[in-house]
């Protein structure tokens, strides 16, 4: 089983490759975002329980969230494998993520994270502002809030999987198309080769 993490900051192209991503190694894009927001509306157990959190400004427990995807995980029980989009987003997470595919006789091969300078990020997500309806994208100010708290909080978890040999940073700025080829030629050298 194929199981990457894609990582980068707002704006870094996280959705775009994702998607190109699935398509080409017939993986499960598995997006915490998304997961949230499905487990909210249709008001499971574990979505009233991070509702009740995010209700009061709090952080969802990452006890939460992996259940969350453990749920995911096991909606998808054939799967040639996954990517993580959102999370890992700490180390202790990170710790969860390892234990919760060790269970399944599995783990992450490879975190592949997209590195985009600052001021292409913010250029990025105005852009994306325009169409994307979403108040967080069109405010600058706010914009480089979420890449400082990224840059902070978030990006610490690379160095759990820098330690395992497990990283590998990719140029974020360029064609999509280019950078589609630089993340499939690391993603490769993790397939198992064919006699």
């Amino acid at each position: 089983m194929l199981n990457l993490v894609l990582f980068g900051p707002p704006g870094a192209g996280k959705g775009t490759q994702s998607s190109k991503l699935v398509d080409t190694f017939n993986l499960v894009h598995l997006s915490t975002g998304d997961i949230f927001r499905f487990n909210i509306k249709n008001e499971t157990e574990l979505g009233k329980l991070a509702k009740s959190y995010i209700d009061k400004g709090e952080l969802v427990p990452d006890e939460v969230t992996i259940n969350m995807l453990k749920s995911e995980l096991n909606n998808h029980p054939n799967a040639k494998g996954f990517i993580f989009d959102g999370f890992p987003r700490t180390v202790p997470q990170a710790q969860a993520l390892d234990s919760l595919l060790a269970e399944k006789q599995t783990h992450i091969a490879l975190m592949l994270s997209l590195d985009v300078p600052e001021d292409e990020l913010t250029r990025r997500l105005l852009e994306r502002g325009k169409s994307s309806g979403r108040s967080d994208d069109n405010d600058e100010a706010i914009i480089r809030n979420r890449i400082r708290v990224y840059n902070e909080q978030t990006a610490v978890a690379a160095n759990f999987y820098k330690k395992q040999n497990k990283y590998k940073r990719i140029n974020g700025v360029g064609a999509i198309a280019t950078i589609f080829d630089l993340l499939s030629a690391e993603i490769k050298k993790c397939l198992p080769t064919t006699a």
